[in-house]
């Protein structure tokens, strides 16, 4: 049974390694060259995109993909247009009229190595450049149709219903008490909108025809369930990890006075909602047959990186 578990798990690394690989290279052609005018915009934006991150955002889309028999250059596109929309995010949070932070992914945030009037266009550029990348999906052989509903999908996640809108409420919140409505609603748009979006488009990216409404219906349940598991278990490791671990400046929401599951529910009652979210992520994904065993995995790690 252990051997047969290590091999699954083998294999999942495997799949994970090479698809975060191969948007690596992606990634890399669609920025710019840090040598092209305007070098110290470009060499930024380079800085902000490149070599960090779990790209848990585009390891959703390739896998959905899978569900609906997607081409992995469509999913390419797809999933760096998510990455580029989740970093343009992380530069301008970290900004100090935001969170104020100092350390991004194990580095000096954009604001701190390139300054702040950078950082402003470097996130701006990077939204940009992700609706390009989309765009062009036509050209790998995604419908014009398929293509403007996959826009659609990025920028309603990405807009005021979505990310923008829940860094609003966020700011909005600092130094208050939110029932655990509110804070869902909150981390719905700020975090679950664009990991949500990933699996969406993921499986748009195929033959949406492959998957009946009650399967779509359970994707649509299961895309919401693993974007608030996903906030939940960062609240949690932003309370149990250090810096080093995290990349990024540990116990800042504590420091900044900002709600959280674990300031709402404590500690252990928080791991026990990300169990709970784990157990009906899993429930929904059971609709979806063996095509979905790539979402499960990814579900296990989202969780289990903080048991």
């Amino acid at each position: 049974m252990n051997t047969i578990t290590d091999a699954a798990e083998s294999t999942f690394s495997l799949w994970s390694r090479d698809c975060a690989d191969r948007v690596e290279r992606a990634l890399e052609s669609h920025l710019p060259a840090a040598s092209v005018s305007p070098q110290r915009l470009h060499e930024a934006m380079r800085y902000a995109v490149l070599g960090g991150g779990k790209r848990v955002r585009p390891l959703l889309v390739h896998a959905a993909g899978v569900l609906t028999g997607a081409r992995p250059e469509i999913l390419d596109r797809a999933a760096c247009a998510v990455e580029l929309i989740h970093a343009y995010s992380l530069v301008h949070d970290d900004l100090p009229c935001m969170d104020d932070d100092v350390l991004r992914r194990g580095k000096p945030t954009v604001h701190v190595a390139f300054g702040e009037a950078q950082a402003m266009l470097v996130g701006d550029a990077l939204q940009a450049l992700a609706f390009e990348v989309l765009a062009g999906a036509v050209s790998e052989g995604l419908s014009p149709q398929a293509v403007t509903e996959v826009i659609a999908c990025l920028a309603r996640a990405a807009g005021s219903l979505g990310m923008a809108g829940g860094q609003a409420i966020d700011l909005e919140s600092v130094g208050r008490s939110l029932t655990q409505d509110e804070l869902e609603t909150m981390h719905g748009r700020k975090t679950g909108a664009l990991l949500a979006a990933s699996i969406q488009m993921g499986a748009a990216c195929g033959q949406a025809d492959r998957l009946s409404g009650d399967m779509w219906q359970a994707l649509a349940r299961f895309a919401q369930t693993v974007g608030l598991a996903f906030q939940v278990v960062d609240d949690i490791l932003d309370v149990q990890s250090d810096s080093v671990t995290l990349g990024k400046t540990a116990g800042k929401d504590t420091q900044d006075n900002k709600p959280t599951y674990v300031s709402l529910m404590g500690l252990d009652e928080a791991r026990e909602f990300a169990r709970t979210l784990h157990a009906q992520a899993h429930q929904c994904l059971a609709q979806l047959g063996p095509s979905a065993r790539r979402l499960a995995e990814l579900t296990d790690l989202i969780v289990h990186r903080s048991f």
